[in-house]
């Protein structure tokens, strides 16, 4: 029965690192990429593709930490 709760501690920090964190680093990108689309209008079509792939990127890691977390549940 101990190992179960250690477990499912585990699995809880997983998720709420796996979520925290992503979430973290794509509301820094949309922040940083809207004051330099201020500062510079024209070149908003090239930050918006590194933006939008950058937030992919780090939206990646949340779906990893979720794969990781089910993993540990589960085996």
């Amino acid at each position: 029965m101990e190992q179960e709760s250690v477990k499912m501690i585990v699995v809880g920090a997983t998720i709420v690192l796996g979520t925290m964190i992503p979430a973290m680093a794509i509301s820094k990108i949309g922040s940083s990429a809207n004051e330099a689309i201020g500062r510079n209008p024209e070149a908003a079509p090239r930050l918006q593709t590194a933006m939008i792939l950058a937030i992919a990127f780090a939206e990646a890691l949340g779906i990893y930490s979720l794969v990781i977390a089910l993993i540990i549940k589960f085996v």
